[in-house]
């Protein structure tokens, strides 16, 4: 199965895939409310703003396996989230990112090396996959801020190859 083929379920209850957003470059999260770095909530949403209407989007994943930092329920996140951030990306429901019962995009996402060549599993909140239209995986570690030059540029190269084909 492919990656954009792997059911989702928005935080709505709706069923979504990838594949709905085929032809975008999309930035996977795994975000939490009660985190350290939820102010990266902020850069998420800038990005958003700046290159959604380019063919960009996040799309957030709220996640509770580190520290019991998203304890809410869907309603409780969607609040949170708009709320305090604005944000007008995408959420899914609540996922496991890590062990046995990950979410299967999370299964296939982890297999991937971040810059230093590492895979495994997710460090913590945060953690960023850019995926790009033509499969491509590009993995951020979770104090790498949404706003880096190298996720910029990573987006940018991405939306530059929409506009080529």
């Amino acid at each position: 199965m492919e990656i954009r083929d792997i059911p989702l379920m928005t935080i709505d209850g709706e069923a979504a895939s990838l594949a709905d957003h085929a032809d975008e470059v999309v930035m996977v999260v795994n975000v939490a409310s009660r985190c350290g770095l939820t102010p990266q909530y902020e850069k998420l949403e800038a990005l958003q703003r700046e290159y959604g209407d380019r063919g960009f989007t996040v799309i957030g994943f709220p996640c509770n396996q580190f520290a019991g930092q998203e304890p809410g329920d869907a309603s409780d996140i969607k609040q949170f989230c708009s709320m305090t951030y604005g944000v007008s990306f995408p959420l899914m429901e609540k996922a496991k990112v890590n062990g046995r019962n990950r979410h299967p995009l999370y299964e296939e996402l982890t297999k991937v090396p971040d810059a230093r060549g590492k895979a495994g599993r997710v460090k913590w909140n945060f953690e960023k996959f850019v995926i790009l239209p033509s499969g491509e995986v590009r993995r951020f570690r979770p104090t790498t801020e949404p706003d880096d030059p190298e996720i910029v540029a990573t987006i940018e190269r991405g939306l530059e190859g929409l506009r080529a084909a």
